[in-house]
């Protein structure tokens, strides 16, 4: 199937200049050859073609030969068999009328011009490295159209181009440009340029493969977690059985300063080099599906994290690398994000000794295989066991104290925006152990009432266990580490394995001596 894609050009002033003669001249030329076309066809000339070239070589004689050749191209596109007005039939029409004068007119001629002499077009070549006239080529980061002017000379023109959604073929066009220039196995692509109201617009025209998947989740997958702080990505390689073989992380720090395209590149390079790493594990790619992504307010008082979130969009890198996946054969398996870094937390950054993202790109991997994660026993223990649910409150009791008074004292309003934000937070988190201790108490053996009556016992507990890892997750990490969402979760580990709460809460270390987890490498 082919595809063609528009795009916008940037260029200095002399180079545009430079690109507007050009242009003039294989507009001639496509004019001279389909007037040629038109005569040989009536005098049924057979190769056509060669005389229209040694022509053409006369005429313009410092016109580049793959121009010549593409002049011959876009001719045989018009229709021999009608007249054409090269320019427009209805621009020229009006033209034609008499009471046109002043600058309606010269707006108009302006416009007849450009549609008549403001063509460029180059027909690509897989051995000319997909276009020997105009190429697309990398300079400092950025994607430039390499133009070829005439004796060995070249103008690099600024490409401005954005993919519209996740569907633009945009995205997969650049996938296979950095797949050629890494690789060298080139595809041919053919660039038209067109001038309208004095900008530079082009197209460009291509092939779209359509590869066989081979690596499926049958063999395990790579899984990647984004996160934004710090920002990078947390990437798990887990087996087809759900065991996690390896990890690391890969910061996404030099991205923040860049410019946009320097931005997109650098992304397409990163796209490239985790498909490579699945093809050579022989897995499924396995991801969020990430359909909104909450970037904070302005005035929350988290204006660094904002930032991070407003410079590198998660989003957008994910359509780049499904768009990598499928021009390499590789299955992407998008997942529901729900929980995925809570169930990490808990369960298998404590239990395996890694780090919380790391462990929530385990969780996506599992879930990509079709696993369930089950609450852990002793974590059940826990949500049933008064004793520590009147200590975690009472925990939450205390901060929201130190709140108020730290609201009450502070005068810069972000900070203080910050501090309400925990607030409300802290607020929600007490009401919903106050509605657990509650159900503990009235809670009798059976949850049904007898003979029908009551029918709301119960149902506090129902929906408790509906979000059983959001519970624990306010229940456990403030409480017993100090911190809603901790880096160093390995003291939850012998409330995981014994049920130990009361013993691990006894021998915590000072909350800011943290603790590094020892990383693993693929």
């Amino acid at each position: 199937m082919f595809v063609s894609l528009r795009f916008k050009l940037e260029l200095k002033r002399g180079d545009k200049e430079k690109l507007k003669k050009l242009m003039r001249k294989q507009s001639s030329a496509i004019r001279v050859a389909y007037n040629m076309l038109k005569e040989l066809e009536k005098e049924k000339t057979k190769n056509p073609h060669a005389q229209i070239y040694q022509r053409l070589r006369q005429l313009f004689p410092d016109l580049p030969t793959k121009y010549i050749d593409s002049a011959i191209y876009k001719a045989k596109q018009y229709p021999t068999d009608k007249p054409v007005v090269f320019g427009g039939k209805r621009l020229f029409e009006k033209l034609c009328k008499n009471h046109l004068t002043g600058k309606l007119r010269e707006r108009l001629k302006k416009q007849w011009r450009e549609l008549k002499q403001g063509t460029l077009i180059s027909i690509g070549s897989k051995a000319d490295k997909g276009n020997r006239l105009m190429r697309f080529e990398d300079l400092n980061g950025q994607l430039h159209l390499r133009i070829t002017t005439g004796n060995r000379e070249f103008i690099y023109a600024k490409v401005l181009r954005e993919p519209s959604n996740s569907k633009d073929k945009w995205l997969t066009f650049m996938a296979m440009l950095l797949e050629s220039w890494q690789t060298q196995n080139y595809f041919p692509y053919t660039v038209e340029l067109k001038l309208r109201n004095g900008e530079v617009y082009g197209s460009v025209s291509f092939e779209l493969p359509t590869p066989e998947v081979r690596y499926t989740k049958e063999n395990g997958v790579i899984a990647i977690d984004t996160n934004a702080s710090p920002i990078h990505l947390a990437i798990a390689e887990v087996s087809k059985t759900g065991e996690l073989l390896s990890y690391q992380t890969i910061s996404l720090h030099n991205l923040l300063g860049l410019s946009q395209n320097s931005k997109d590149h650098q992304e397409w390079i990163l796209a490239h080099q985790l498909l490579d790493l699945a093809i050579q594990k022989g897995k499924a790619i396995a991801i969020e599906n990430l359909k909104k992504l909450k970037k904070g307010m302005r005035g929350d008082g988290k204006a660094e994290l904002r930032k991070r979130l407003h410079n590198w969009n998660a989003k957008k890198f994910m359509q780049k690398l499904k768009r990598v996946a499928m021009l390499k054969g590789v299955e992407v398996v998008e997942v529901n994000p729900a929980y995925t870094s809570i169930i990490g937390m808990l369960k298998y950054a404590p239990q395996l000794s890694i780090d919380k993202d790391i462990a929530s790109a385990y969780v996506i991997g599992r879930r990509a295989l079709g696993f369930k994660e089950d609450v852990p026993e002793n974590y059940e223990r826990l949500l049933k066991d008064k004793a520590y649910l009147e200590f975690a409150l009472k925990r939450y009791e205390e901060r929201e104290k130190e709140l108020r008074e730290l609201i009450e004292k502070e005068s810069n309003e972000y900070k203080r925006n910050a501090l309400e934000s925990e607030l409300k937070v802290v607020e929600n988190s007490k009401k919903l152990l106050v509605n657990l201790i509650q159900s503990l108490q009235s809670e009798p053996s059976s949850c049904e009432g007898a003979n029908g009556r009551n029918p709301e016992q119960g149902r506090v507990a129902k929906t408790t266990l509906q979000s059983a890892w959001q519970v624990l997750k306010i229940a456990l990490l403030f409480p017993i580490l100090g911190k809603v969402l901790p880096r160093d979760l390995s003291p939850l580990k012998p409330i995981l394995v014994e049920g130990a709460w009361d013993r691990v809460r006894s021998r915590l270390v000072p909350l800011e001596a943290g603790g590094t987890v020892p990383m693993r490498d693929f």
